[in-house]
């Protein structure tokens, strides 16, 4: 397993919204989006929609999950599970911590794997 990524402030990331962060900085092979539910909760997933490569920062994110902008795909937060098709593959999950203020991500690691 990778090492945590700092990338971002708590308050760069409003509540309801998702940020890209790049695969260069994340050492992974797609862009990762980081996204903060209306409650505070923080969760990372691949950015690429599974099922026409569209980018999920773009999308809309709704409680417990994130729509893709294209063909308004579902998927859950938590999991990263197709919630709706068009889609029916599942996005990659990626472990998020909330340090002193600070956002940290830990690449390829899931939910719960800290």
């Amino acid at each position: 397993m990778s090492d945590a990524v700092r990338v971002a402030a708590v308050e760069d990331v409003e509540p309801g919204e998702a940020l890209r962060i790049s695969r260069d900085v994340m050492g992974t092979q797609d862009d990762v989006v980081l996204v903060r539910t209306e409650a505070g909760e923080f969760y990372a997933l691949d950015n690429t929609c599974s099922h026409a490569l569209a980018s999920l920062a773009e999308g809309w994110v709704e409680d417990d999950c994130i729509e893709c902008p294209l063909h308004a795909a579902a998927f859950s937060l938590e999991t990263g599970e197709a919630l709706s098709l068009p889609a029916t593959e599942p996005v990659g999950t990626h472990a998020v911590e909330v340090r002193d203020g600070e956002v940290w991500v830990t690449p390829g690691s899931e939910k719960g794997d800290l």
